[in-house]
């Protein structure tokens, strides 16, 4: 976290407890199937703070929020909300307002001021206006300014351009809009207006990272409460002054923010392994004695207070936890030599539009390169491009002889659609020992334990199907690793897999992602790609990158 963002998320967390209960979650269960998601959940959460709501996939995330948001009932228990505050939910469906212009969506988020707006206006348009009309016009003038009505466009307006929206499309029907500015609009709809408490269920998919560091500018300077579900690792550690884990079928609440509880939750596990250790080896200590002695008379006693002793011992069960952390790890099967790579003069045009520009780079034998920039396509047929997947229009690539290369496509149904194999018998054709106990411990390594080694891959979710292309790259052993948006799909124990497997591999990396984390800790050189095909090639990590671009903006 930046150190002004630091001084930020100190100021906003000073004083939690002189804030308000906002809602009381009492002896919360929730129940599918006969199996209990979590229960006896007992929870207060506190007007200004920020929560952050992690677990495992199926953990009970979304259900969670969908329960405190009231739009699911929960099984047993209650969920109390207090009087007069106004709730702001992150809406899912991005159809449903097609029918209306971005900016009336975005002021839908307070549904009664936009009601107000709309009734007045009506009033005003109306042919034969009478003094009742123009009695009930003046009543919600005052309501309307009471509300900061007139305000409502510059402010819906200032969170569409913070978020990336241009200006020009402030005004444009929402089904005519790019649906990746639909996901920007709708998150500026739960945003807008000041309400008291916004539930967020995962803000930062979707959006590129300078919308990410908007956001979390926006949510520090937040005054309400927002309960957010995220995998972002550093967005839950920027804003969150509260950690919410679902495991064990529980839920409980930490202080801090992700990191935080991360280093807490591990020191915990390790001293009660290690309390487990101790408590067994003086079982078995104690077990031996009684072995050797409960025959011997002289000893006979001494015996009988150490069976006393043994029965009061107990190794304490580690619980179960719904976390499951794949391993990744690359390992190259030769060293990379001088030359590794040179993009020289390349330009490649889409459907009219020029998405690379004479792009010209070359790549050395220690580097790990961030991609990023809002063109996401210019990423995507770059990559194309290095993997001859592509023909640039102009300009040319050379590999070094001594590279071998492993890609991770951001689109990977090629190698899944309509493929009827077995998983075992699919990873088979990537690896050099076929036989099936390799090829399963492997799997079980990346979490496809017992039968799921021999589902057919069509029917993958995204996270299996991501994870099965990792463990390709891993039997590959190349010493160039090409991955454009690794985490789509992954939940957050495999996106910390990826990041340490990338950490640790000793070749080169060129990594598209929106995982601020993962760019900041694993690459060394960052290009960005600029809206007109051309790049910016910068050496450092990535926050001195991003520490740069605020430099040149101040210019």
């Amino acid at each position: 976290m930046c150190i002004r963002k630091l001084f930020r998320y100190a100021a906003n967390y000073q004083n939690r407890s002189e804030r308000r209960v906002m809602i009381t979650v009492n002896n919360l269960g929730m129940q599918f199937g006969g199996q209990w998601l979590f229960q006896r959940v007992d929870l207060q959460f506190l007007g200004g703070n920020c929560y952050g709501i992690i677990g495992a996939n199926g953990a009970g995330k979304s259900t969670f929020l969908r329960i405190l948001c009231g739009e699911l009932d929960c099984t047993t228990g209650s969920i109390t909300i207090a009087p007069n505050v106004r709730m702001s939910v992150l809406k899912q469906n991005q159809n449903a307002y097609d029918t209306y212009s971005v900016m009336d969506t975005v002021i839908m988020g307070n549904q009664h001021l936009y009601d107000v707006m709309k009734e007045k206006d009506a009033i005003y348009e109306k042919p034969d206006f009478t003094d009742e009309d123009g009695m009930r016009a003046s009543e919600l003038e005052v309501e309307f300014a009471e509300m900061g009505g007139w305000e409502a466009e510059s402010d819906a307006s200032r969170i569409l351009q913070g978020l990336g929206v241009p200006t020009e499309n402030h005004y444009d029907l929402m089904a005519d809009t790019d649906p990746r500015l639909k996901v920007k609009v709708l998150l500026a709809q739960a945003l807008f207006g000041n309400p008291d408490i916004v539930m967020l269920d995962e803000p930062t998919n979707n959006l590129d990272i300078e919308s990410i560091n908007w956001l979390e500018d926006f949510l520090l300077d937040f005054p309400g409460m927002v309960i957010a579900v995220s995998h972002d690792r550093h967005f839950l550690n920027t804003v969150c002054t509260h950690i919410v884990d679902i495991d064990y079928g529980k839920i409980k609440m930490y202080v801090g923010n992700y990191d935080f509880w991360y280093e807490s939750s591990q020191m915990v596990q390790a001293m009660l392994r290690n309390k487990n250790k101790r408590n067994q080896e003086k079982i078995e200590e104690l077990q031996l004695f009684i072995q050797r002695f409960a025959a011997n008379k002289s000893k006979s006693k001494q015996a009988t207070a150490r069976r006393r002793l043994l029965d009061k011992l107990t190794v304490e069960e580690m619980p179960a936890s719904t976390r499951r952390y794949p391993f990744v790890g690359f390992q190259p099967e030769r060293e990379l030599g001088k030359d590794i790579l040179t993009v020289k003069d390349v330009s490649v045009t889409m459907d009219g539009v020029k998405l690379l520009d004479q792009v010209y780079f070359s790549v050395g034998r220690t580097d790990k390169i961030a991609f990023v920039g809002e063109n996401e396509l210019a990423q995507t047929a770059l990559f194309q491009v290095l993997m001859g997947e592509l023909e640039p229009d102009e300009g040319s690539i050379k590999w070094g002889v001594s590279t071998a290369r492993s890609y991770l496509p951001k689109d990977n149904a090629a190698f899944f659609d309509g493929n009827q194999e077995e998983l075992v018998d699919w990873l088979r054709q990537y690896s050099a020992k076929k036989d099936d106990v390799y090829l399963r411990g492997f799997l079980g390594r990346m979490l496809f334990s017992g039968e799921d080694a021999f589902k057919p891959v069509n029917v993958l979710s995204g996270g299996e199907r991501v994870r099965c292309m990792l463990s390709k790259m891993m039997l590959s052993g190349a010493n160039v690793v090409l991955l454009d948006q690794p985490t789509n799909h992954l939940d957050m124990e495999s996106i910390q897999a990826v990041n340490k497997g990338l950490i640790a591999f000793p070749g080169v990396v060129l990594l598209a992602s929106h995982d601020h984390e993962m760019l900041s800790s694993v690459c060394n050189r960052v290009i960005a790609f600029q809206p007109d095909g051309t790049i910016v090639d910068r050496y450092g990590t990535y926050d001195e990158y991003l520490a740069w671009v605020e430099q040149q903006k101040g210019r």
